[in-house]
């Protein structure tokens, strides 16, 4: 069988789910971190800095919170009026506690099989290497 034809489905989604319970179960805030210029990200832009937004994430902060393999949408109040905010996932950075900010970063990764959204800004593309892992005998 060649170990090299196996797909899998992208990490991120899974990683992101345990640990905002994780986070939660420390009685800690989760808050993720996101690229607010692709395509597909549906938040406030007054709030974007620097191509980046993030978001406290907690069940005091949110309602409705849904977290699939692919989107992670909550309904939040921005200066008093209701917002549903949808987050491709490939758009979240990072998820960490508030309090300690202990949580993970993401590296990109191959959403291969997924809509995977180019950035709105051509420039900020990144040119980084994928990883690659080898068997050493």
């Amino acid at each position: 069988m060649d170990t090299k034809a196996i797909k899998m489905t992208p990490s991120r989604p899974y990683f992101i789910r345990a640990l905002y319970e994780w986070i939660l179960h420390n009685l800690l805030k989760p808050h993720v971190m996101l690229d607010a210029l692709l395509p597909g990200v549906s938040v406030p832009e007054n709030y974007v800095q620097n191509g980046k937004i993030v978001f406290d994430i907690s069940p005091e902060a949110v309602a409705n919170l849904d977290m699939t393999n692919d989107w992670v949408n909550f309904d939040a109040k921005f200066s008093g009026v209701n917002r549903r905010i949808r987050l491709p996932v490939q758009a979240i950075l990072g998820i960490y506690a508030f309090e300690n900010n202990r949580g993970m970063m993401f590296d990109p990764e191959d959403f291969g099989g997924h809509d995977d959204p180019s950035p709105k800004n051509p420039s900020s593309k990144r040119n980084k290497k994928q990883p690659q892992l080898k068997i050493v005998k």
